[in-house]
């Protein structure tokens, strides 16, 4: 475990306007105000002894989250699915808060401290205005749906290291009966009040949920995937044979009896509510089309970005963005001698066989194993950049097959904390026809290193920090990051071939483009097949892609908005920095302010870079 890297001077900036709680408070002075070291010291220990508690009765209330976290407790149980647990957790929330102001004087605290309730508070009113929507989200979406996220939940997260822990396996089995139905009941409720997914989420939600139900000990065919992980978490046991009998005896009647039935009533449920969306107008329309949907979406992008910029802002700033990305790929386009135009060298770029790998299982291993040598090169440049790097190991996996069909192009699962698991970058490789060689390494510094593992498992790492901020996070930090990770890869002097910096500038301009068709989407009415056209005419994404890609907006309005937020965000204030230290500026420093307070809302990463600025750069500490 790594301590905390972030320096005093940004803190007491950070925390300079104070939080409003702090602010009503006629006695609480300014948050800047020195405090009595010892004073301070005894008040901070109590504070941490609060958030620790508070972060506790949070993950009581989510058995699966305790598991993710390597805590046992409830382990046989599933989260509760329902909206009245979305009211728990929300109620809980607004008490910790209010015991917060009533227990705790700003002016006692250390500075470090309170960018801590700066934080707290922020996170109970995103809590909020996410809660108050709730609603309005759509439980199957285009790139994943609680049916294939409870799988991989049991697959990678639930460990058996004794015979208890596989009963637990086996109860939890039991428990998805209750879940699926609940699930059911809420797709049907929102269905009723006009809250439906567009048509096209139904098929390969559908065909996916169906999947969990398939082969062995369903009916005939290969061990289905949850069946043969609890088969080899028993069979690794240190126990009897009567025993080992017992316990995979006992978990196929669960997956054959209750499993099967909890998911068989999604089942059910999704074809009723298929048939309510094939009948509906603007079936395939954004969130314009639900009960209040113009404040949704607003909800949404400030949910997103944690600013307050409008649909015409995000918008305005993507039509720059694609066109500077344009710009700078036409120079790449001269320097390899290209002469047609950008259209013809997406074109000439997804159809040329060297940019892709064969479509067969030893062209998805060489899509992996190419993955893999490009974060081991970062691994071996990064400490020209980082002071410090993560600790957690890091995996390169292809998506499985079972849920290719819901599942995004590529994306991370953080590590636990007690190491038993990996960080894992995966890949969706169901159609290599798709896959295009020069974007690949730009991805891998995205999902992988010195992306979101350098973020998220770093901050898990950050012990001085209250768990609230090591294990939260808000989206247009980490895909900002990752993001701004693709372009590290330039600085540590990658990308050799310039068509594969083609790739890197490809996918920059695939975040642009999300800003415009996101909100061309929700904000100006456009249609599916508006937004697939741009997407075409602008990008380089593959036919498949551009679609998923699309679809994803439609059903996840505003998320997809945050990377090109975020990042921006990062490059106005590496630039701002780099100004005002001249020599004095040190990249390694600049991580050091942006990493070292795990992920936190974007004017609270400015506030803390300007206060390292005026405190004159050099390291953290």
């Amino acid at each position: 475990m790594r301590r905390l890297l972030v320096s005093s001077a940004a803190l007491l900036a950070l925390t300079a306007g104070a939080s409003a709680a702090a602010a009503q408070d006629p006695h609480a002075g300014h948050a800047g105000d020195a405090a009595p070291p010892a004073a301070a010291q005894s008040e901070d220990a109590r504070l941490a002894a609060f958030f620790e508690q508070a972060f506790q009765e949070r993950i009581a209330l989510s058995p699966q989250q305790m598991t993710s976290l390597g805590i046992k407790t409830d382990y046989d149980r599933l989260d509760d699915a329902t909206d009245a647990a979305a009211e728990r957790a929300l109620a809980l929330a607004e008490r910790q808060l209010l015991q917060l102001n009533d227990q705790f004087n700003p002016r006692t605290l250390s500075a470090e401290s309170r960018l801590s309730w700066r934080l707290f508070e922020y996170g109970v009113e995103q809590a909020r205005l996410s809660n108050r929507w709730r609603d309005r989200n759509y439980q199957f979406a285009a790139n994943g749906n609680p049916t294939t996220s409870l799988p991989v939940f049991m697959i990678n997260n639930h460990r058996v290291d004794s015979v208890s822990d596989a009963e637990a396996y086996v109860a939890r089995l039991r428990d998805a009966e209750r879940v699926m139905g609940e699930i059911s009941t809420t797709l049907r409720a929102r269905a009723a009040a006009g809250v439906i997914s567009p048509h096209f989420v139904f098929g390969p939600s559908i065909a996916n949920t169906r999947n969990i139900i398939t082969g062995a000990p369903f009916d005939g065919g290969a061990d289905n995937p949850v069946w043969a992980d609890f088969q080899r978490k028993v069979g690794a046991l240190d126990a009897d044979a009567a025993t080992r009998e017992r316990l995979l005896a006992e978990g196929r009647a669960a997956l054959t009896g209750e499993w099967r039935r909890g998911y068989e009533t999604v089942l059910t449920a999704l074809a009723e509510v298929q048939i309510q969306a094939a009948a509906m107008p603007d079936r395939d329309g954004g969130v314009w089309r639900l009960p209040d949907g113009e404040a949704f979406y607003n909800a949404r992008l400030r949910l997103s970005t944690t600013t307050d910029l409008t649909a015409d802002q995000i918008h305005e700033i993507g039509l720059s963005e694609v066109a500077r990305l344009h710009g700078e790929m036409r120079e790449i386009m001269t320097r390899v001698g290209f002469t047609g135009s950008l259209q013809e060298m997406f074109a000439f770029l997804k159809t040329d066989p060297r940019f892709q790998y064969p479509n067969t299982p030893e062209g998805k291993e060489a899509y992996l194993t190419d993955s893999r040598a490009f974060i081991a090169q970062v691994m071996a440049a990064a400490p020209g950049l980082f002071h410090d790097l993560p600790e957690a190991a890091l995996e390169v996996r292809s998506v499985e097959p079972w849920r290719e069909a819901t599942a995004s192009v590529a994306f991370y699962n953080s590590p636990s904390p007690d190491g038993s698991r990996p960080g894992i970058y995966y890949v969706n490789l169901s159609d290599m026809t798709q896959v295009l060689k020069p974007q690949i390494e730009a991805i891998s510094y995205h999902e992988g290193a010195p992306g979101h593992h350098f973020q998220i498992a770093y901050a898990q790492e950050m012990e001085d920090l209250p768990r609230f901020r090591r294990f939260g996070g808000y989206g247009a930090y980490a895909e900002g990051w990752g993001l701004y990770a693709e372009r590290l890869g330039l600085e540590m002097g990658f990308y050799d071939d310039p068509y594969s910096d083609f790739g890197r500038l490809s996918l920059e301009l695939w975040r642009a483009v999300r800003l415009v068709t996101d909100t061309g989407l929700h904000a100006k009415r456009w249609s599916r097949e508006q937004a697939i056209a741009y997407f075409q005419q602008n990008s380089l994404l593959s036919e498949r892609d551009i679609v998923k890609e699309v679809e994803r907006y439609l059903t996840n309005p505003g998320q997809a908005t945050s990377y090109k937020i975020g990042e921006l965000k990062i490059m106005e204030l590496r630039a701002r920095a780099r100004a005002a230290l001249g020599a004095r500026f040190d990249i390694r420093d600049f991580h050091a302010v942006v990493l070292g307070s795990g992920s936190v809302p974007l004017d609270v990463l400015e506030d803390q870079v300007d206060a390292w600025i005026a405190a004159g750069g050099g390291a953290p500490g």
